[in-house]
């Protein structure tokens, strides 16, 4: 019987820890790189204000570039309905955990600035009011305070 439960514990254990893989490699590269995360979590297929903040900030050049020059690591909790989009089971898992952690209120889009020890530093509530110029152009003035 203790091997039984011994085996369970560490099996949930094991996927615990697997699941928050994106989120601690994230801290590691930003750690690294003294880069931010920002964590976005969206509705990839029901949710209008995650698709517009994706076409019209996330999926711009001026977001594009904050990635490439490693002011930040961009993590996305994607929940979609239909079951064409499902996503497979282990990032399902992470996904949930990010939520329980993050976003407990089950906010969409919810998107969040942390630093490399996940700490928030700042968040968004629905779809920003800024445009992706103005959205990039707070984001590093967050970095470059954290340098400070």
């Amino acid at each position: 019987m203790k091997t039984v439960i011994s085996a369970l514990l560490l099996a949930l254990l094991s996927i615990g820890m697997q699941a928050q893989n994106r989120l601690e490699n994230a801290k590691k590269k930003a750690s690294e790189s003294h880069a931010l995360i920002m964590l976005n979590f969206s509705g990839s297929d029901w949710c209008i204000p995650c698709i517009k903040l994706h076409k019209n900030i996330i999926e711009t050049e001026d977001f594009k570039k904050m990635e490439t020059e490693k002011v930040i690591i961009y993590i996305n909790a994607d929940f979609p309905r239909n079951k064409k989009n499902q996503l497979p089971l282990d990032l399902k898992k992470e996904n949930a955990l990010l939520a329980d952690q993050y976003n407990s209120k089950g906010i969409f889009p919810y998107t969040i600035v942390l630093d490399s020890g996940g700490k928030v530093l700042k968040s968004w509530e629905g779809l920003p009011s800024e445009n992706a110029l103005t959205f990039s152009k707070e984001i590093r003035e967050i970095r470059e305070n954290q340098k400070k």
